[in-house]
C-alpha cells in the first residue's frame, strides 16, 4: 500500500497526547519522519519507542523562544528541511468575562496564538516548496460557548492568521490551512478548570447535539490532517475545516 507522507518531514508541537498525539502516529505510519514537541519528554520518549528511527522527540514549551529555536535546529539538524508544520499545541481554560484580564488573555494567547504563529514563523524558511501548515483552531470560532471568551478569541484570531497566511505563502509553494475540531474526548478537556459533576453535565449537553451521538476521537483530527498534509490536497488554501459531529449544523 502506498503511505501518502512518504519521504515529508514533519513537525507537530502539543505532540504529548490527544490530537498532537494521534497526528504524530497516523503520520509515522503514513511513512513520515516526525519530529514530535511538547513540555512532557517522558510521553515523547514513549511516542519514539514506538516507532524507531520515524519519531524523534524534542522536549520544550512554545512560549519560550529559546525552546522553539531549539526545536528548529534540532530537525534542521536531524532532517535538513521541513514539509509539514502542525502547531498543536494549545490550552482551554474557563474564565468568566469579568475575570478575563489582560493576564487571563495572555495564558492562552500566549500557547494558542502568539505559539503557534511563533513556530510556524520560525520554520518557514527550512519549508521545502509544496509543503503545508496546518494550524488547530475550534469549533468555538463558529459558535458562542460561555466561559470560553478568551479561549475562542485565540483560536479566532488563528483562523484569520492562517487564511492570511494561505494568500503571503501560496506564491512560495507552501499551503496554509487551519482544523477545527469539535467536542473530542482528549486530555484537555479535563483541563478547563470546571468541577468534575458541572464538567460532567456540560458533556452531556453537548453531545446531545452530535449527530453520532458521542464526542469525537483524536484520530478523527488525525485522519484529517494527513489528508491535508498529502499531494491529494493539493488545491486547498485557506480553509478552516470543522469536523465536531454536526454540532454547529444545529
Amino acid at each position: 500500500m502506498v503511505k501518502r507522507l512518504e519521504g515529508k518531514v514533519a513537525v507537530v508541537t502539543g505532540a504529548s497526547s490527544g490530537i498532537g498525539k494521534s497526528i504524530v502516529e497516523k503520520y509515522a505510519e503514513e511513512g513520515a519522519q516526525v519530529v514530535a514537541f511538547a513540555r512532557n519528554l517522558d510521553a515523547l520518549k514513549e511516542l519514539e519507542a514506538a516507532y524507531p528511527g520515524q519519531v524523534k522527540a524534542v522536549a520544550g514549551d512554545v512560549t519560550q523562544p529559546q525552546a522553539l529555536k531549539h526545536l528548529v535546529d534540532a530537525t534542521v539538524q536531524a532532517h535538513g528541511c521541513v514539509d509539514i508544520v502542525v502547531p498543536n499545541a494549545g490550552i482551554a481554560r474557563v474564565v468568566s468575562f469579568e475575570d478575563s484580564t489582560a493576564e487571563a488573555f495572555n495564558t492562552q494567547f500566549s500557547v494558542n496564538l502568539f505559539g503557534a504563529a511563533e513556530t510556524a514563523r520560525l520554520f518557514l524558511p527550512h519549508i521545502r516548496k509544496g509543503g503545508s501548515i496546518q494550524f488547530i483552531t475550534t469549533f468555538l470560532t463558529q459558535v458562542g460557548f460561555p466561559g470560553l471568551a478568551i479561549y475562542s478569541a485565540s483560536k479566532a484570531a488563528l483562523k484569520s492568521l492562517s487564511q492570511t497566511l494561505a494568500a503571503e505563502l501560496a506564491p512560495r509553494g507552501i499551503r496554509v490551512n487551519s482544523i477545527a475540531p469539535g467536542p473530542i474526548g482528549t486530555p484537555l478537556w479535563g483541563t478547563v478548570g470546571l468541577p468534575p459533576e458541572i464538567l460532567g453535565a456540560v458533556a452531556d449537553k453537548i453531545t446531545s447535539r452530535l449527530m453520532p451521538g458521542a464526542f469525537g476521537q483524536p484520530e478523527d483530527i488525525a485522519d484529517l490532517s494527513v489528508f491535508l498534509a498529502s499531494d491529494s490536497a493539493r488545491n486547498i488554501y485557506g480553509q478552516e475545516i470543522v469536523v465536531d459531529g454536526g454540532y454547529t449544523i444545529g
